[in-house]
């Protein structure tokens, strides 16, 4: 098992990565110990064996709030096709929703809860179950996609053909990539990721007030640790704390 682990760290994988093969081995090691394929003892040993620990934090990648609007004012032919990009744009920035759940939303999703749209018992990640509230506007550009598909009932996001034709039973999360990372070429951002839509939209609701708590609830977080990284509150970089610390060049210096 340790010599499993060097190897994995030796081809330089991330220490979750790591980690995540390691649980899988150790659940294996659990299973034939109790159906009596390995020896307990040894089961005992491999489960005692250490992860890999991480060091440090990976910086996301966030938009200002003017990048997001350039984003989604990025002009279109009023395609179909647009019309559904621009929703899961929407959705993605203004709802902080995942991949595998933008394309999984259904309509029966969109429910009104103390007169506000939001998405009811979404499932998220790890099966966590929590409510999305969805703005108006996002609300009102996710129905101009929804009239002009033709959708009343089933999967919210389906393929679009080069005619114009909705078919199809979903969108795949390659799909969602491929859509933002044109998108955001057109309004000349660079490596933008869905994900970094989802930090963005939590950095925004903290920029405008919004409470940690709540945040943690709209992106389903069960440690609000988890929500503090995609806030990016640790370490502000638009207020670095060694931009004036005396010792800067006087003006006209070199």
């Amino acid at each position: 098992m340790l010599r499993y682990r060097y190897e994995l760290e030796s081809r330089r994988l991330a220490p979750a990565t790591i980690n995540l093969r390691l649980a899988a081995v150790r659940r294996l090691a659990y299973e034939a110990s109790d159906n009596g394929l390995l020896n307990p003892d040894l089961a005992a040993g491999i489960r005692r064996v250490k992860g890999a620990k991480r060091l440090g934090m990976r910086i996301g990648n966030w938009l200002t709030a003017g990048q997001g609007r350039k984003l989604l004012e990025v002009p279109g032919s009023g395609s179909i096709r647009d019309k559904r990009d621009h929703a899961m744009l929407s959705l993605l920035l203004g709802c902080g929703l995942r991949r595998a759940e933008l394309t999984g939303l259904t309509v029966d999703h969109l429910q009104q809860r103390d007169e506000h749209w939001a998405i009811i018992n979404l499932f998220g990640k790890g099966g966590h179950v929590r409510t999305v509230p969805v703005p108006s506007w996002v609300k009102l550009v996710l129905d101009q996609w929804l009239t002009a598909a033709g959708i009343e009932e089933g999967v919210v996001f389906r393929r679009v053909s080069r005619t114009g034709t909705v078919w199809g039973p979903k969108i795949s999360e390659k799909l969602v990539w491929w859509v933002v990372r044109e998108r955001a070429k057109a309004a000349g951002i660079d490596k933008l990721a869905p994900h970094d839509l989802r930090r963005t939209c939590a950095r925004l609701c903290h920029a405008a007030g919004g409470e940690l708590e709540q945040i943690q609830f709209l992106l389903g977080h069960r440690s609000v640790e988890t929500t503090e990284r995609y806030l990016g509150c640790r370490q502000r970089l638009a207020s670095a704390v060694n931009d004036k610390i005396g010792i800067e060049p006087t003006s006209g210096a070199p």
